[in-house]
């Protein structure tokens, strides 16, 4: 693996300090947790203020296209502390998977989007379901004349956004198409994390507005960048749940002694610390190798996603388990961490396909070989 400096800079730190304060100011889990019950008014105006007035949605924007010209290291530090709160905002579907993939946009009405994109004048979503991976086949709609037909099921961010990018089959290939979002049909699916909302995209004949020709590559680098950054997002989620679980312990007391005392919670807490620093590790090395442009990036996205998936959905359980009977309860937030965190397990690639993906560069059978 290449050397690559892990550690947090200056400008990183000051950026983690800048969105935390925002999020403890207004990302509270009460508001969270009333999104499960359709009181979505938190998620508007969060938005406004990560996006617009903190500039976040331009940050993966070179700045001569109007954004921050940032890069994935950064955009990882923000998906920490978004993960760290499980934040109801478009961030990831937005400003880093519809964004990365129209930064390579070759028409003018392409470049116009995507600075509207960066000044968090819209949102956006790729008509992609969340479940696809970086090396798995595209779905894509039928482009004719300019007026697109097809399916997409399980879409990220759609419900949020003004704009829709729709992978297209044209006479001349793959091709990405922009499409009003009003203009498409957009059919709610209830899902486990309801703060990352998902719904089927019906086009019937819906006119778009060509952007990227040859958009496959773009399509497939964008699915990588996210791969590779929802491992932030899962560590901050880890974090959490760490966090306010040794929080919890050192004031909950049981037969006269606090609960955290006992030796066999302790080790429990060690084993999860110890997996979080792995996890870590492993998510900032892969923003780092795409923040550099590196061969390895592919590589690393697949392991820290393999590893980080997991991870956080264990200290989800872990969190719920050891709160005890609080855990358990709906006003209790640690449930928001375990519907993000399974969630997102399933998202861009399950770790076992990034195992099998591994696997592959060594010539290991995959899990339902028989060689």
């Amino acid at each position: 693996m290449s050397e690559l400096d892990l550690l947090y800079t200056d400008i990183e730190e000051d950026l983690r300090a800048t969105v935390r304060d925002a999020l403890a100011d207004r990302c509270d889990t009460a508001a969270v947790t009333a999104v499960y019950d359709g009181d979505r008014s938190l998620v508007g105006s969060l938005w406004k203020t990560l996006a617009v007035d903190l500039g976040l949605a331009g940050l993966l924007v070179p700045e001569n296209q109007g954004g921050a010209g940032a890069t994935a290291r950064e955009a990882a530090v923000v998906l920490e502390e978004l993960g760290h709160t499980v934040a109801p905002v478009p961030f990831l579907t937005s400003a880093v998977l519809a964004t990365t993939a129209l930064r390579a946009t070759d028409r003018e009405a392409g470049t116009e989007l995507l600075t509207d994109l960066a000044a968090g004048e819209c949102t956006a979503a790729l008509t992609v379901p969340l479940s696809t991976a970086p090396d798995t086949e595209l779905p894509a709609v039928r482009a004719e004349g300019g007026r697109l037909t097809g399916t997409v099921t399980s879409v990220a961010g759609a419900l949020e956004a003004e704009v829709l990018l729709v992978p297209a089959t044209t006479e001349h290939g793959p091709a990405l198409f922009a499409v009003a979002a009003g203009e498409a049909g957009r059919e709610p699916v209830i899902s486990l994390d309801m703060t990352r909302q998902l719904a089927d995209v019906t086009l019937r004949g819906t006119p778009g507005t060509l952007v990227l020709t040859e958009a496959e590559p773009a399509m497939r680098r964008a699915l990588r960048t996210t791969t590779a950054l929802l491992a932030a997002e899962q560590v901050g989620i880890a974090r959490w749940c760490l966090e306010e679980t040794v929080a919890y312990l050192k004031q909950r007391t049981q037969f006269g002694r606090i609960v955290g005392g006992f030796q066999a919670l302790k080790h429990r807490l060690a084993d999860l610390a110890a997996g979080i620093d792995g996890a870590t590790s492993a998510a900032r090395y892969a923003a780092a190798t795409l923040a550099a442009e590196d061969l390895d990036s592919e590589t690393a996205a697949a392991i820290a996603q393999a590893y980080c998936g997991e991870l956080a959905v264990t200290a989800a359980e872990e969190a719920i388990q050891l709160h005890g009977g609080i855990g358990m309860t709906w006003e209790h937030p640690t449930h928001l961490y375990l519907k993000r965190a399974k969630a997102d397990q399933l998202a861009f690639g399950t770790p076992g396909h990034q195992r099998t993906k591994l696997a592959e560069l060594i010539d290991l059978p995959g899990p339902l070989s028989h060689a």
